[in-house]
């Protein structure tokens, strides 16, 4: 039977690092009081990094995907499918596809499939299961799967609440065939009546309203999030036939971390076990999880042979998770 396995991970964040005093600083100048204390009180975020402004996500995902195929020792050429997940494509309309235009920048000749993945927090976990599938199937061998953000670009400068939650950046993983069971269970949901409480910018001429940028209540999306987040760890688990204790780290989605702490908490694992980025690097959205992953990778935490649980939350709403062994 053909099992899937992460070979390789990546990730790049864009030069400019912007701390909470400097946001402080810019919403001041507008007459708009915050402060470091206020921002991380209430998320655990005291920096995030934004793209520079001829930066777009193709290129934040063409410096994480080099970083992932170095680590998985494989050629661009290798790779069969490409999964850009993203909420902020290239081009309006996702055409052509920001995973395309990553194809492009890789200097890919291959004719290898391109497509990108719209589920905004939880994209590069459905992102990883759609990767999982072809595999199986017998449909792809190597498999490039990216999480990137420019979410600078849609955030309204004038709503603290929302303004100082999110960063750009951009993660990678090469998913390939393998003998050996890698990718170990897999859970999706999604419920689109939920779909009011966090929202992009509309389209042009949107029928619905014309929103500029980024919409989220807060309270709402907390509420929500703290739920699903343990009950898809759970399922993802039981289908998996493992306990909660045979977990060694759990990544979720970085987007505040009181939600992340109280999932822990509530699957029975300690802080130590919790791999936390959101400190330093905000939400990245799609990013966030293969952003994460990476940095614990290469330092050292996570070793061959770790039980690995992934799962996210965003707009759609949607949620999920994936529970890998590395």
């Amino acid at each position: 039977m053909t099992y899937s396995k992460i070979i390789g991970t990546g990730s790049y964040l864009p030069a400019q690092r912007v701390t909470n005093d400097d946001l402080a600083a810019r919403l001041g100048a507008k007459g708009i009081e915050t402060s470091d204390e206020w921002i991380t009180t209430r998320s655990g975020i005291t920096a995030r990094h934004y793209a520079a402004p001829d930066e777009n996500a193709s290129d934040l995902a063409v410096y994480a995907a080099r970083n992932a195929l170095e680590a998985a020792g494989l050629e661009a050429e290798q790779i069969d499918l490409i999964i850009v997940a993203t909420s902020t494509p290239d081009f309006f309309g996702s055409f052509p596809s920001t995973a395309c235009i990553v194809q492009n920048k890789l200097g890919m000749r291959n004719n290898s499939a391109a497509f990108d993945m719209g589920a905004v927090c939880s994209g590069f976990v459905y992102a990883l299961s759609t990767a999982d599938a072809f595999i199986k199937a017998g449909h792809a061998k190597n498999v490039l799967v990216i999480g990137t953000e420019v979410f600078s670009r849609i955030l309204d400068f004038d709503d603290r609440t929302t303004c100082v939650l999110f960063g750009d950046g951009a993660g990678a993983v090469v998913l390939s065939a393998t003998e050996e069971p890698g990718v170990l269970a897999i859970k999706l949901h999604a419920d689109g009546s939920y779909g009011d409480i966090l929202c992009g910018p509309s389209n042009p001429g949107n029928a619905s309203g014309n929103r500029k940028y980024l919409y989220m209540d807060g309270p709402a999306v907390f509420k929500l999030a703290v739920t699903v987040l343990e009950k898809v760890a759970n399922e993802a688990l039981a289908h998996a036939h493992m306990p909660a204790s045979d977990i060694d780290w759990l990544i979720p989605h970085q987007a505040n971390l009181r939600i992340m702490a109280g999932t822990a908490k509530k699957l029975g694992l300690s802080a130590e076990k919790m791999v936390v980025t959101v400190h330093e690097h905000g939400n990245t959205s799609a990013a966030s999880i293969p952003l994460a992953l990476d940095i614990a990778v290469r330092d050292g935490r996570i070793k061959p042979g770790h039980n690995v649980m992934m799962e996210g939350v965003g707009g759609g709403f949607t949620w999920g998770a994936v529970l890998a062994r590395m």
